[in-house]
């Protein structure tokens, strides 16, 4: 039996372990922290829970992609789901008006066209740009018939602005379809539209948020995982890929503990896989483009614990933006900061009927915590603290103008920043997404499944895109590798019939 490591138990780790798990792998998965889950992670304060990535999710209906793969992985009993409002999923403000996102095509379109009814046969030409190119993968379709290389590739180079402004006439609107680039960081001149288009069709066909956090899909695999007899170590840090002339032979953790290994899977963060491998397999050139690969932006977060009773679940997500436009809010100083945020609530229960928690979100860059960078995590200098403090309070302030009244409404909240991302999670920059979707890299600065050393794999967000279907598509690309992908789609109609 064939034994295999992963590094890391975030969504790609622990989707690699089900997989390769139930078709008879002997799995180890070694975790760095005291939980397991990665971004899937939640923390409690109060005796409130605090999501900490995965806030939501799409297509988890019935014959859905989301929910194929879901049963597949054998979770999809195993977590509650509620539902986003079907007629404003997303909400997005803008100078001074909202714009509501439906769920479904024909609904999209519709409550678009209310806002712009001049757009209307735009609307439609440009949701049907959005299907054609979220079709044409296979695995994001899952549906091997309607695979077409040609148009991924087309709509991999080409700006999500570019393709947007060449259908749409109307400035305003170009704007509001893009009202939630903070999803996927979308940048202007630099996004492929074919990530905008993966994740407008996965959050359009339906929308939902775990019921008692997203944790609960960690547990749900980790669950599944054991069943089948993978095992799971926590506070088990991997400092090195142990190699031998020709390939990798194991691992060992920080605790001196080694485990050996035919095949090493990484969900880790590429430039820490690379630090791993301390192996001459690896050429310098190879280490060096890795190293310069940009990264995404990252995020300040403020959690908002409610006082009892006192905030009405919202059933949407909002995005508010304090200029004329959605682009460009990575691009701020001191005094425009924030330019934009989203903020949503975390659902403890089914059909809950006020909020306990809440998040605040928006954009930030390493840049501006770069300075603590040599200080230890939960032990921060005061001024550090201050700067969180006053960041904090500037975007409540920023709440209150478009939600009034909420200050006074909330009892505790928390903080944190791409500094805390990073010392978390190990993601370069702290960025949300790794690295950087630009369609001005080449295929060269695109990260690959496999590693120059023949039987290291890697996983995550930075394989594929971010996202839970973004990392279980990648999933599926890097166990592929071992177990072929149309045996592991076969497997997934299978276990939907």
């Amino acid at each position: 039996m064939s034994k295999v490591v992963i590094i890391g138990s975030g969504l790609g780790g622990l989707s690699c372990g089900v997989l390769l798990a139930k078709n008879g792998y002997d799995v180890t998965i070694l975790e760095q922290s005291t939980q397991a889950g990665g971004c899937l992670q939640c923390f409690s304060r109060n005796g409130v829970k605090f999501e900490t990535g995965m806030h939501f999710i799409g297509s988890a209906d019935r014959e859905q992609t989301l929910y194929k793969i879901m049963r597949y992985l054998e979770i999809d009993d195993k977590i509650i789901l509620s539902r986003l409002n079907p007629e404003a999923y997303d909400i997005i403000s803008l100078n001074d008006k909202e714009y509501k996102f439906a769920n479904g095509k024909q609904a999209f379109i519709e409550q678009m066209s209310e806002y712009f009814p001049k757009e209307n046969k735009n609307l439609t030409n440009y949701y049907n740009v959005v299907e054609k190119v979220a079709n044409a993968s296979a695995l994001h379709s899952m549906n091997f018939n309607q695979v077409d290389n040609a148009i991924t590739t087309e709509y991999q180079l080409k700006s999500i602005n570019k393709v947007i402004d060449d259908i749409i006439n109307d400035a305003e609107l170009a704007k509001v379809l893009v009202g939630n680039l903070p999803l996927y960081a979308g940048e202007k001149d630099k996004t492929p539209f074919a990530t905008h288009a993966f994740i407008t069709s996965f959050y359009n066909k339906s929308a939902f948020r775990v019921v008692g956090g997203s944790d609960n899909i960690a547990k749900a695999l980790i669950q599944v995982f054991k069943k089948y007899g993978g095992k799971i170590y926590v506070k088990h840090k991997v400092t090195k890929i142990v190699c031998d002339d020709t390939k990798a032979v194991g691992v060992e953790c920080k605790n001196s503990n080694r485990f050996f290994a035919n095949i090493i899977i990484s969900d880790a963060h590429p430039k820490r896989t690379l630090e791993m491998l301390e192996t001459k397999l690896i050429r310098p050139a190879f280490r060096k483009r890795i190293a310069s690969i940009p990264q995404g932006v990252g995020a300040f977060s403020v959690y908002l614990q409610f006082k009892k009773d006192s905030v009405e679940y919202m059933n949407s997500n909002c995005y508010v933006y304090n200029t004329d436009t959605t682009w460009d809010c990575e691009k701020y100083d001191d005094l425009s900061w924030p330019k934009g945020y989203l903020y949503m609530h975390f659902c403890h229960k089914e059909k809950a009927k006020y909020a306990k928690a809440g998040v605040i979100i928006s954009y930030m860059t390493m840049k501006d915590v770069e300075k603590w960078t040599t200080s230890f995590l939960n032990n921060r200098p005061e001024d550090y603290l201050q700067f969180k403090h006053e960041k904090a309070e500037k975007l409540i302030d920023n709440l209150e103008s478009r939600f009034p009244n909420i200050r006074s409404k909330i009892e505790n909240y928390y903080t944190s920043t791409p500094l805390t991302y990073f010392d978390y999670t190990g993601t370069e920059e702290g960025s949300m997404y790794g690295i950087a979707r630009d369609i001005a890299m080449s295929q060269e600065y695109r990260v690959q499944h496999k590693m120059r050393v023949p039987n290291v794999l890697q996983t995550g967000q930075n394989i594929n895109s971010h996202g839970i279907l973004g990392v279980l598509v990648g999933t599926i690309i890097t166990c592929g590798e071992l177990l072929g992908i149309e045996t592991i789609y076969k497997q997934i109609v299978e276990a939907n019939k």
